[in-house]
């Protein structure tokens, strides 16, 4: 075992070793160290801790001193120059015309050596630009290719669950991801839903994966036989998430029936079933005697809140008819009362007048009664049927001939008869 303190250099950079020595070292402190690239600022990540030697990478190297207030302002100082170095070479790159593209910028702790970080489909040739760079910087310059997955983890980004990426969160070092773990997830395969903001598969496919294959290795396999409660059937399908296992039956009646067990109330051909299978068993017949109970109690609870709910609305609509009906008579009795003297005072005016002449009206009503003996005068209008409402334009003119000769008959007629007599 060796005591070790963790550093990060980087928000979301890797975590490195080093040898604390004999200093007082605190979790968030600032230690200065040296690396391959020189002396570097890191912020303490780890507090110190014992480590077997198997996870170190030798030679361990020692911390040289915590930092101080200097040490703190002179790394401020040459991060305020990374934006200024970053406008320049983006300059230089397109007076030489490379197809590249510059993602970060980053000063050493002394600024004694500047690192760009780009990204390019092919290789570039960059030695003109290097000569450039250092004449206008004056310090050693450092070109670094990088991959779209660090060029995500450094620029960052909200990935397609509405949080900020894993790799710029709290991922130390990208781990392989491959389609395979999709199509056992039983998840689209559509790119766009299985990619990150860098283009690859999701990082996160890689999360469940040991779960999936350790829930996949205890279930049965698809096309086996299994022995189930019901009888034995052949497996059709796994699902690792709901741990079910659906088995396709042959029923005593012939039929064929696929039905879904946990994978635990399974067994292997010959083998006994679970206690477990055999209890939830004698439960489901226990409250399942009757299939159709449950449903019936279903329907009659919605019966009743139906009823319910109907009589409710009968009793509203019952209440406010009886209430207008009340209040409407009354209203029109108040407010109109010489409406109604009016027709009565009619009613007395005309009653002497139908009773001065009895004799006149009889004898206009007597030939009224021998009209019915004539055959050609009978009323058209009574004799039509509400179907008949709708007419073409042939009808029309058919109707409007007939009514022309009834018309004329009903004139000619008396003529005939006085030639007769």
């Amino acid at each position: 075992m060796v005591k070790v303190i963790g550093v990060k250099f980087k928000t979301s950079g890797r975590i490195y070793y080093f040898d604390p020595l004999d200093l007082d070292i605190k979790t968030d402190d600032g230690v200065i160290v040296e690396t391959a690239r020189g002396l570097e600022f890191g912020d303490v990540a780890c507090a110190p801790k014992e480590v077997e030697e198997s996870e170190i990478v030798a030679p361990l190297k020692p911390v040289l001193r915590i930092a101080t207030d200097e040490d703190r302002r002179m790394r401020a100082q040459y991060a305020a120059k990374e934006s200024e170095a970053f406008n320049i070479c983006l300059e230089k790159i397109a007076a030489h015309g490379l197809d590249m593209k510059l993602v970060d910028v980053e000063y050493t702790f002394n600024g004694s050596k500047v690192v760009f970080y780009f990204t390019a489909d092919e290789r570039v040739d960059f030695r003109e630009l290097v000569k450039d760079l250092a004449y206008a910087l004056k310090t050693r310059i450092e070109l670094r290719q990088i991959g779209v997955r660090d060029e995500a983890k450094m620029l960052g980004g909200i990935g397609p669950c509405g949080r900020l990426v894993c790799c710029k969160a709290f991922l130390d070092d990208f781990r392989p991801v491959s389609i395979k773990m999709a199509k056992e997830q039983n998840l689209s395969l559509s790119p766009t839903k299985i990619s990150g903001l860098c283009g690859r598969l999701m990082c996160c496919l890689q999360y469940e994966q040991s779960t999936y294959e350790e829930i996949r290795g205890k279930m049965p396999k698809p096309g086996k036989e299994v022995n189930t409660v019901d009888g034995v059937g052949v497996v059709v399908e796994n699902n690792a998430i709901t741990e079910r296992t659906k088995v396709r039956l042959s029923m005593e009646d012939g039929s064929i029936d696929v039905r879904e067990y946990p994978y635990t109330h399974l067994s292997a051909p010959g083998e006994p079933l679970p206690e477990e299978a055999i209890a939830a068993k004698k439960a489901e017949g226990t409250k399942d005697k009757d299939p159709d109970a449950q449903f019936r109690k279903e329907a009659a609870n919605n019966t009743r809140r139906g009823a319910r709910t109907g009589a409710r609305a009968l009793s509203a609509k019952t209440d406010k008819p009886n209430e207008q009906k009340q209040d409407k008579p009354n209203a029109q009795k108040q407010d109109k009362p010489n409406a109604q003297q009016k027709p009565d005072q009619k009613k007395q005016n005309q009653k002497p007048k139908q009773a001065k002449d009895p004799q006149k009206s009889e004898q206009k009503k007597e030939p009224k009664q021998q009209k019915p003996d004539k055959p050609n005068e009978q009323k058209p209008k009574e004799q039509k049927n509400p179907a008949d409402a709708v007419e073409t334009g042939e009808q029309k003119q058919n109707s409007n001939r007939r009514r022309r000769s009834r018309r004329r008959k009903p004139n000619r007629a008396p003529n005939t008869e006085e030639q007769n007599n």
